[in-house]
C-alpha cells in the first residue's frame, strides 16, 4: 500500500500525517493544502508583503499584533444576541449570501531578515496590505578590499 502513496508523490511527512488521521478522502499533501482564509504572501526588493482579503470589514474590525517574531492578524465576528441572527437584526432576507464575514485568526512567524518593528499596514477596498521591510543587517553590503 505504501508504494501507491509514493506513486502519488506523497512525502514521508505526508504519509505520517495521513496515517495519523486515517482518512484517505480528506487528506491533502502539505504542499497542496490551502489556508482557510485568502492571503497572498510575496517578497519584493522592498521586503515581505502580505495581502489579506477583508471583504466587508473596516480597518477597525481587524486586529494586528506583533509578539516577538510572530505577526498575528485576526477578526472576531460579533456574536448573535438573544437568538436573533444578523439577517433578522438588519431587516434582511437573503436570497443568496456569497460574501462571508467569518472570524479568522492568522499567525505568521517572520524571518529575522525582515524588520517587524518597521512594518506598515493599509486597508483599501477590502484588502489589508502589510509591508515588512528588510532588516538593515540583512541588506547586501559592499566589502572594500584592503
Amino acid at each position: 500500500m505504501s508504494t501507491l502513496f509514493f506513486e502519488n508523490n506523497l512525502t514521508p511527512f505526508d504519509l505520517l500525517f495521513k496515517d495519523f488521521f486515517k482518512s484517505e478522502l480528506d487528506f491533502q499533501p502539505a504542499t497542496q493544502a490551502k489556508p482557510s482564509h485568502p492571503v497572498d504572501i510575496f517578497e519584493t526588493d522592498k521586503g515581505l508583503h502580505l495581502e489579506v482579503a477583508c471583504t466587508g470589514l473596516s480597518k477597525e474590525d481587524v486586529n494586528l499584533n506583533i509578539e516577538g517574531d510572530i505577526l498575528k492578524i485576526s477578526y472576531e465576528k460579533p456574536k448573535v444576541l438573544h437568538g436573533v441572527n444578523d439577517e433578522e437584526a438588519n431587516g434582511r432576507r437573503y436570497l443568496y449570501k456569497g460574501v462571508a464575514k467569518r472570524s479568522f485568526n492568522l499567525g505568521y512567524k517572520i524571518a529575522s531578515k525582515f524588520d517587524l518593528s518597521k512594518a506598515e499596514a493599509m486597508m483599501e477596498n477590502g484588502l489589508l496590505a502589510i509591508q515588512i521591510p528588510y532588516a538593515e543587517e540583512s541588506k547586501p553590503k559592499v566589502l572594500k578590499i584592503k
